[in-house]
């Protein structure tokens, strides 16, 4: 989330001498995207960041196409998902493009004896079960359901969490993840029409200071390979950061839906966005308040895009069967609507307690061998009556 915010001890300038109380130098580190050109933070380590041990050899996490191209309305109940103690063997990558890979994670225990590190993308991990803490070097975020948890490519990061029963909605992006532009003035500052503020953004908080040595496993994610790197210093060992870029929280929660008179298009439900897809968040709300407004979504052609919407919770008016977990596919080229029935059902219907993620991708998805162990086969069926 781009505005300032500081943390710890920081001196007063930057790039100047910054010292121990035994008279050594803390290791500045500056953590920068594009380049010098966007934003960035500047982190005081106990240690210099750059201790490397041992260096294995990687392994390959890259996503594999079952079905490289797709043009037939599906649906996958990611709860069948089976759970899995280890966090990153837990990810499965469901359906990807160039610009956004959507994936589920089914984690029983919480990571301690590694830390983890996505160098290829920027992570929106949306909590549908469990809670737990987030821990980063600049901070811990404690989280629940909910919550999206927005981590910045090159964190170091490690999930704690506080039972064996989570479900989290995975989402990696090459891009960075922002909110909307469009809700957002020239400073950055989000507007007063925005459907959020950065009163409903939590940033890290309880910086800990881990000033060890000794032997840490961060597993680094680049270009689809896990890199088994061992530091001789612990990840967390900052003193203190300053700057724009961290991890952060928003709950769907927090999400003030946009209504108006008559049906009002997804994009009024936009969270954030990346390079060539938006992600939404469709919120309890009231209706359409027009006298002979129709509620349910009228039948639409994205011609330029897919539609995936991940159900979390409660009743839609425009599907007849509706799991927790289920990911809905529409593909572009052919349209999709509501099914036989819930139009006329709708109407005379004050509001709705529908809570649901939807990710528009502007180019064709993929769908891996994990997408189609969980596939509805008869969904594309549906709609006939």
């Amino acid at each position: 989330m781009p505005f300032y915010t500081r943390s710890g001890q920081i001196p007063a300038k930057r790039h100047v001498q910054f010292r121990k109380p035994n008279g050594e130098l803390y290791s500045e580190e500056l953590a920068s995207t594009e380049g010098f050109s966007s934003l960035y933070s500047l982190i005081y380590h106990c240690h210099p960041p750059t201790l490397v041990k041992y260096v294995e050899e990687p392994y390959d996490v890259s996503p594999k196409a079952a079905v490289e191209k797709n043009m037939k309305h599906r649906s996958f109940l990611t709860f069948k998902t089976a759970p899995e103690a280890d966090y990153l063997k837990s990810r499965k990558v469901l359906l990807f493009n160039n610009d956004v890979h959507i994936g589920v994670a089914a984690p029983t225990q919480s990571m301690t004896d590694y830390f983890f590190k996505n160098s290829d993308a920027d992570e929106v991990l949306f909590v549908h079960e469990g809670s737990g803490v987030l821990k980063t070097i600049y901070g811990q975020i404690p989280f629940d359901y909910g919550d999206y948890l927005v981590i910045p490519r090159g964190t170091i990061y490690q999930i704690h969490f506080n039972g064996r029963g989570n479900r989290l909605m995975v989402i990696e992006s090459p891009s960075p993840v922002y909110p909307p532009k469009r809700y957002q003035n020239s400073f950055g500052q989000l507007l007063e029409h925005s459907p959020y503020c950065e009163r409903d953004i939590r940033l890290p908080e309880q910086l800990e200071t881990h000033d060890e040595v000794g032997e840490f496993k961060v597993l680094i994610k680049q270009q689809g390979l896990i890199w088994p790197y061992t530091y001789a210093t612990h990840p967390f060992d900052a003193i203190g950061w300053d700057g724009y870029l961290y991890p952060y929280a928003f709950s769907i929660h927090n999400f003030e839906p946009i209504t108006g008179r008559v049906h009002q298009p997804p994009p009024v439900h936009q969270t954030f966005e990346g390079r060539n897809y938006v992600i939404c968040s469709f919120c309890p709300r009231l209706y359409d308040y027009h006298p002979q407004a129709i509620p349910a979504p009228y039948n639409h052609s994205n011609i330029d895009s897919d539609e995936i919407l991940y159900y979390v919770d409660g009743d839609f008016m425009s599907r007849k069967h509706v799991e927790k977990g289920m990911i809905s596919l529409h593909p572009k080229g052919i349209p999709h609507g509501p099914h036989p029935g819930t139009v006329e059902k709708s109407i005379g219907k004050k509001e709705t307690g529908e809570l649901a993620v939807m990710i528009d991708p502007f180019h064709p998805l993929q769908i891996t061998q994990a997408a189609l162990d969980t596939e509805d086969q008869s969904y594309w069926k549906s709609w006939v009556d």
